[in-house]
């Protein structure tokens, strides 16, 4: 071997020296790169770089080993270089295929919601048109039943008008008029009716005439005598009756049967039931006309039966007759007062102290009304509303009386 060639222990030693320093320096740098901050390493290994040149410059070391060492550590840091750019550049796409990769999750995920959007706006764009049809719809519908309405309420009015003109001017039309109010009272009266529970004990009060002296036939003020008949009061009961007794089967057979809704006045005009017959005939047979009656429940058909025996006795004494109401309260007596006018036919007129009708709210002027009107010739009929709880004794010497008996099982009524 040449001596250009061999080399001494020393010189090898450094040479590896060199090759340390340059492989620290290299592990510097890739550390330095993946930090990323290179600068750092590299001025940290400056000094030892230094001392590293400083040896290799050194006179003892040969001119071809130093450019040698110049080489290697150009080349190694080249490559240390490209090896540093080669992890950037890789990190780099790295990153950028994941932002690309986030960016296409993103693009579809906006994608999705518009397509949501569009379709909720649809569905609310074709919900409220649905509604405006049917809202237009129902208003349209509204419309026509308010015009359909509307004609026929102008149809019902013209009508009733024609109705009510053609009730004023002909006959018919009142009749018609009266033959609906004469059905509203039969069914207001006949439903009112019920079955009553038990029979109260009536009252039967025979006097003995045998009792009472004899007076002489009573002089009526127009010098006429009155008869005994008219004086001491019909006796139904009796046999001597016969045909006043058949007249008056007679006449309320006819008002069961034929009522007459446009009779003359003082003639039941109100529909006359079995029920009301029987309580008239019992007072009349069986009572002798006088004594208490069992109350029908209600004062209006209380009021209907005092009017057909009124209607009865009128037609079998005319003007003789003259009817004495009891009733303790106005408004009682104001119930009366309209109820004998409409199921008589009579008017204000016929009541007052000279009238056929007398109403009294206390049993002392009525009874001294009756002594009066038997003097004169008269005979009175006394009637006794159901709202009186005794009956005076002064009333019961009179041939003629009618009293209303209360349901003893009844509640009193209410007086308001």
């Amino acid at each position: 071997m040449n001596s250009e060639h061999t080399t001494s222990p020393e010189q090898e030693d450094k040479n590896l020296a060199v090759e340390e320093a340059n492989n620290n320096q290299v592990t510097a740098e890739e550390n330095s790169a993946s930090e990323g901050d290179p600068n750092s390493e590299g001025q940290e290994l400056a000094p030892e770089a230094a001392t590293i040149e400083t040896e290799v410059e050194s006179p003892d070391v040969p001119a071809s080993a130093s450019e040698n060492l110049e080489a290697e550590k150009s080349a190694v840091a080249a490559e240390a270089s490209d090896e540093t750019r080669s992890d950037e550049v890789d990190g780099l796409a790295q990153r950028v295929a994941d932002l690309k990769r986030q960016e296409r999750e993103l693009t579809e995920q906006i994608a999705a919601k518009e397509a949501e959007l569009k379709r909720w706006q649809e569905a609310i764009a074709s919900t409220q048109a649905a509604m405006g049809k049917l809202v237009q719809e129902g208003v349209s519908e509204l419309e026509q039943r308010k015009k359909k309405l509307q004609i026929n309420v102008e149809q019902l009015e013209r009508r009733s008008e024609r109705i009510r003109s053609e009730m004023r001017t002909s006959f018919a039309g009142v009749s018609q008029d009266l033959a609906i109010r004469i059905q509203g009272f039969k069914d207001y009266l006949v439903g009112s009716l019920q079955e009553l529970a038990s029979a109260a004990e009536q009252l039967q009060l025979v006097s003995d005439r045998s009792e009472y002296p004899q007076t002489a036939p009573a002089v009526r003020p127009d010098g006429r005598r009155v008869s005994q008949e008219a004086s001491e009061g019909p006796q139904f009961a009796s046999q001597g009756f016969t045909e006043q007794r058949r007249q008056i089967r007679r006449i309320l057979d006819q008002y069961c049967t034929q009522p007459d809704y446009y009779g003359p006045a003082w003639q039941l005009r109100r529909t006359f039931e079995p029920i009301h017959a029987e309580r008239v005939s019992n007072w009349f047979f069986t009572q002798g006309g006088k004594g208490a009656v069992q109350s029908m429940g209600s004062r209006l058909q209380n009021i209907l039966i005092t009017s057909a025996v009124i209607s009865v006795l009128r037609s079998l004494y005319g003007d003789h007759l003259r009817s004495l109401i009891l009733v303790n309260s106005p408004e009682r007596l104001g119930e009366w007062r309209r109820g004998l006018q409409d199921c008589l036919g009579i008017s204000r007129s016929d009541f007052g102290s000279d009238g056929g009708i007398v109403l009294f709210e206390e049993p002392e002027p009525l009874a001294v009304k009756a002594e009066r009107l038997n003097k004169q010739g008269e005979l009175p009929l006394i009637v006794v509303d159901e709202s009186e709880n005794k009956v005076s004794l002064s009333m019961l010497q009179f041939p003629l009386w009618l009293a209303f008996a209360a349901d003893p099982e009844a509640p009193p009524p209410m007086i308001y």
